[in-house]
């Protein structure tokens, strides 16, 4: 079962958006580290979809971690130069043991 402590192989950051004011009345958003945490990656899914002129994969994956709490769709994932934005966060097991994040990796 992916929601086992053993199971937990890959150490994510987890990241929270911070947007800072600019000169023109705008804003700059940059991402912070909130926290470090194991976790299991499975991709789930994939389809290709039309940007602009251009195909683009896109890759659904299944993160789960050991519960946290603050976690939301608002945050993003990182494991080294790859981003998993977070689309929904739900308890794995109805015991508040492990979550289940669904997140769809980004290409930046």
């Amino acid at each position: 079962m992916a929601g086992r402590i053993g199971n937990l192989r890959h150490a994510v950051t987890l990241e929270a958006p911070v947007r800072t004011p600019d000169e023109g009345g705008g804003g700059v958003e940059t991402w912070t580290a909130v926290a470090t945490l194991w976790a299991t990656i499975r991709a789930t899914g994939g389809a290709e979809v039309e940007l602009g002129d251009a195909l683009r994969g896109r890759v659904s994956h299944e993160i789960i971690i050991r519960a946290q709490a603050g976690v939301t769709p608002a945050q993003r994932f990182r494991l080294e130069t790859r981003i998993f934005q977070i689309l929904a966060v739900r308890d794995l097991d109805g015991r508040g043991r492990f979550l289940s994040c669904l997140v769809e990796e980004r290409h930046l």
